[in-house]
């Protein structure tokens, strides 16, 4: 048996957890940067007045941040999985790194998540 299974497999699972959730988030960046081709082929009429030069290029440039926050989220959970396992292992006692970037990058996200909804609102409900 592996000393400490338990603490190591609770670290497993959490990587993989952060690693679903920031494949979500690019797979969620990818569908915001390609709505507008959706827009265009399902209605060609309605979204070529709806869709502005630089609307396009806000919903580019989301869906990219997206995507960019999903790869920086991998490569901080296998940055955390490799710390925490090597604190798990140690005999000395570790105080926790903290929830300050968990928090900054939540904080990012909703920051994208509030844009995305004013540009979808500015869409649906153009000033007169």
């Amino acid at each position: 048996m592996i000393k400490r299974y338990s603490d190591h497999a609770a670290n497993e699972r959490t990587f993989l957890a952060w690693v679903r959730t920031a494949v979500a988030i690019m797979a969620f960046g990818f569908v915001i940067e390609k709505f507008d081709l959706f827009l265009v082929a399902l209605a060609p009429q309605a979204a070529l007045k709806q869709i502005a030069p630089h609307g396009q290029k806000f919903a580019n440039a989301a869906g990219l941040a997206f995507i960019a926050i999903g790869v920086i989220m991998i490569v901080l959970a296998g940055v955390r999985f490799t710390a925490t396992a090597k604190a798990i292992d140690a005999e000395d006692v570790k105080p926790s790194p903290g929830e300050r970037f968990d928090m900054a990058l939540a904080a990012l996200i909703g920051l994208l998540g509030i844009s995305l909804f004013l540009y979808m609102a500015s869409a649906v409900f153009p000033a007169v």
